[in-house]
This record gives C-alpha cells, structure tokens and sequence, in this order.
C-alpha cells in the first residue's frame, strides 16, 4: 500500500518558511535603508567644504549681539558670510532664522537662549541647551569641522560645553576664540579660585587636542575691561594650556576695549579675519599686544 504525503504538514512547513522570510526581509529593510542613508551621510560630512564660525553670546545677550560684528567681518573680509541665527528654548525647543546663501562655505552661526541669565548653574544649562543646537546644525549642515567664537559668558558655555558633550569623531573644532570670558568671574586673585574655575581645571582633559586657542582680554587700565577683571580672563590659561595644541592670549585696548563693546571693536574684527577665518589676510600685528604658549 501506497502513503500518501502528509500535505497539510508540508502546507504548514512552507507558510511559516514564507512567513520567517516575510519577517526576515521586514527586518533588513530598513536596516539597509538606514545603513544606506547613514553612510551617504558619512560621506556627505566626511566631503563637505563648509567650515562654519559658531558664535555664543554672553549673558543678558541675545541671538542679535553679533549682527554688527558680522556686517563690520563682511565689510573688512570683502565677501558676504551668511548669518544664521538659533535660538534654544527652555523647553528645548530651537528655532533657526536665516539662510545659507549659495556657495558660502564659511557662514556665522549664532547660537542664544531663552534663558540668558548669568550664573554658574546657568551657564551648565546653556552648555546643554547648546549642545542640542549644535546637533541640529551639524545635522542640517554636514560640516566636519568648525571654529567657535564666545563672548564673556559664551566662552565659558563653550569650555563646559567642550569638557562635557564634545565627544564626536566626525566634526573637528579648528580654532576657539574667547573674548573677555571670566573664567574665575569677578575674582581678580588667582589664588582664589572659583568653583566653576576649579570644575573647569578637573575635567581640562576633555578639551578638544588639536584646536588652536585664542584668549582675548580687553582692558581699559590693563586691570580690567570696566566689568572683568583682566586676571580673571588670564585665569584660562590654566585650562587650556597644554590641553590644547596652541594657546595664545591677546590684550586690546583703547578705544572700544570696554567690555561691552568688545564684539564691536575694530581689532576684534581684525583678530577674527587674522586668526579665525580660513582664508587669512595679511595680519597687522600693531594692533595687538599678544602673549603666546603653547
């Protein structure tokens, strides 16, 4: 007698077959898209030419603080950088105004925050907020690297912001520049250190290796700028130097060294095409008295 083959079995066996391979093919799928789309977007940074100027504001300052600054830059650099402003809110939300004009491979990008507010605790917040600005531009822009360029408060966001969330391979940090930063705030004694100073001398390690830093002071006695005490500027030295490739510290004064008028002084725009911007004019160095370390 003939067996007859157990059909229904077999029926069985291919359907859940066809069905693991359903399953199979739902799963690679968007993997492979998403591996697809994340190595065009390897590529896309690891080819990019733009190389963006950051800026961050000081305290009390908003996303506009610079906007004489850019027009002095783009007047004296004889080339239109595009200004894009972002603003963070407190409920982390970012609002980005402005636009990269056609071929600019080099636009300002300024970052403010609802809360603009002074303070240490403040300062930690805004370094976080704009660590969340910073991951949407880069993901908008696809740049691979950048300079950063803070204003009294700015600065001090940006050397937190480097110490606790700048661990990226991707995107390189070329040039820093502070400009009147108080790293030990309104201390003038360096043997008096400050907790934000101090917490900015313990974790110096994670700053960024091969960046090139400027640390710029204004003064109008050489004591201090009318608000920051020239020696709380020069308290950065012991955060950056040896941590960085290069250090250097730059004093302006006369006219416009005030703090305030910092980001409107004409050195400082001389400054910023001189060491900030890729394409470098010949530099006039009497305008600057300047003490390098490395």
């Amino acid at each position: 007698m003939m067996l007859k083959p157990n059909w229904p079995r077999r029926r069985r066996s291919l359907i859940v077959l066809l069905l693991g391979l359903l399953f199979l093919g739902l799963l690679v799928g968007p993997s492979y898209q998403w591996t697809q789309s994340n190595v065009k977007s390897m590529t896309g940074r690891h080819d990019s030419q733009m190389s963006p100027i950051i800026m961050i504001p000081g305290s009390s300052a908003t996303q506009n603080r610079f906007d004489t600054l850019v027009k002095q830059l783009n007047k004296a650099d004889h080339r239109q950088h595009s200004l894009i402003k972002i603003t963070v809110g407190t409920d982390d939300q970012i609002k980005i105004t402005g636009a990269l004009r056609p071929r600019d491979n080099e636009p300002v990008i300024v970052v403010g925050f609802q809360n603009n507010h002074d303070g240490y605790g403040n300062i930690k917040k805004q370094a976080r907020w704009f660590s969340l600005a910073f991951k949407k531009v880069a993901a908008k822009y696809q740049f691979n690297n950048f300079k950063a360029i803070g204003h009294s408060n700015g600065g001090l966001i940006y050397t937190y912001f480097f110490e606790h969330y700048f661990n990226r391979d991707d995107i390189t940090v070329k040039r820093i520049m502070t400009i009147g930063s108080p790293y030990n705030f309104s201390e003038a004694n360096l043997s008096h250190k400050t907790q934000m100073l101090a917490d900015f001398i313990k974790y110096r390690d994670n700053l960024p290796k091969s960046a090139t830093m400027y640390s710029v002071a204004g003064t109008e006695n050489y004591d201090s700028d009318g608000l920051v005490p020239a020696r709380s500027v020069e308290a950065g030295k012991y955060v950056y130097q040896g941590q960085v490739k290069h250090f250097t510290e730059i004093t302006v004064t006369g006219n416009d060294a005030q703090h305030s008028d910092l980001p409107q002084n004409q050195q400082i725009v001389t400054l910023i095409r001189t060491y900030m911007l890729d394409k470098k004019p010949s530099r006039n160095k009497r305008l600057v008295t300047a003490n390098t370390t490395e």
